[in-house]
């Protein structure tokens, strides 16, 4: 399993916070820190509306992208920052400047937001270097991610992961799409299938890593009524903590397939198994009657209670007391 922390812009441009981040994220077990490289001048302009309005700073999403960006020196410190603590940096880029500017930072690695699988003069771009890409599917139908994969003909399929995402935040179960998980491993089947949650719960992702996502990504906060657009829809530090505990062993176990004939342990099988016994006194001559009978452990005392039937109105060749274990010695045969 591969978890990805998008901070995305929920350190609201402070250098500090973001750096705060990664020290939190690191005691999670998380993979990967994952930013958003927003540059304003190269993808954006004063028309471009906001998703949700939360901002008291910023009267267009032009100014917020500009408010929150950082220098390159400043990126190749959290860069840094993150590498100490044993975890991959990575950014999503959404303009060809920002491609350029990863590629100055030596990343090889470029997360591809939803929004972005329709900018074919970025992916084109990309296609080109040989990098690895993650594609998030959330406003793509097929033809649409087919087309993105097809501009990506120059990226070997290994190095190619696609994420099922619903770009709705929070997202409800209803619109999970978990379904979706199974049906890209039938369709793109070179390539590592994931998931991307909004959900603002750990419970999609555990799922999603059920039905075989390889790689999972969400949002993080470190309290959801923070100031910004993805808080609500972000899972908290300790909510990481719990999904990757959560999602490891479920992975540990889709890797190790129990043989339900091979798995069997025989000393558990007897000691909970069960052996017929009579439940009261009866005299040789009777004949055992259903309500005779009862079963008791441990198993392997006698007639085991799944043979009951074989001695039904079979007549006593011997007197028995109540509580006995059954024989097949003890009946006339």
């Amino acid at each position: 399993m591969y978890y990805i922390a998008e901070i995305g812009l929920a350190h609201d441009g402070s250098l500090g916070i973001a750096h705060s981040y990664i020290d939190a994220l690191a005691r999670t077990g998380i993979d990967a820190v994952k930013f958003q490289m927003h540059l304003a001048d190269y993808e954006s302009s004063s028309y471009e509306k906001f998703r949700v309005n939360f901002s008291f700073e910023d009267s267009t999403r032009f100014d917020y992208w500009k408010r929150t960006s950082f220098t390159i020196d400043q990126w190749i410190g959290l860069k840094e920052h993150c590498e100490r603590l044993d975890m991959d940096f990575l950014l999503s880029p959404f303009s060809i400047e920002a491609c350029k500017r990863m590629e100055t930072m030596g990343l090889n690695t470029f997360k591809i937001g939803s929004g972005e699988l329709s900018n074919f003069l970025m992916l084109d771009h990309l296609n080109k270097k040989g990098n690895k890409i993650i594609l998030s599917s959330g406003l793509s139908n097929y033809n649409d991610l087919d087309k993105a994969l097809n501009r990506l003909d120059l990226v070997e399929k290994k190095n190619i992961t696609l994420l099922q995402c619903t770009t709705s935040y929070p997202t409800k179960p209803e619109e999970w799409g978990l379904n979706n998980i199974t049906l890209f491993k039938d369709k793109y089947k070179d390539i590592t299938i994931g998931y991307s949650d909004h959900s603002g719960e750990i419970f999609s992702a555990l799922a999603a890593i059920t039905l075989g996502a390889q790689v999972v990504e969400f949002h993080t906060v470190f309290d959801k009524k923070m100031f910004g657009p993805d808080s609500k829809a972000s899972l908290t530090i300790n909510e990481i903590k719990q999904l990757v505990k959560g999602g490891d062993m479920i992975d540990n176990s889709l890797k190790c397939p129990i043989d339900k004939d091979e798995a069997l342990d025989i000393n558990l099988s007897d000691l909970f198994g069960k052996t017929l016994a009579v439940n009261k006194d009866l005299n040789k001559g009777e004949t055992i009657k259903v309500f005779d009978l009862e079963s008791k452990k441990p198993a392997k005392m006698g007639i085991s209670a799944k043979d009951y039937e074989n001695i039904i109105n079979k007549t006593l060749a011997r007197d028995i007391k109540a509580g006995d274990f059954l024989k097949y010695d003890f009946f006339d045969l």
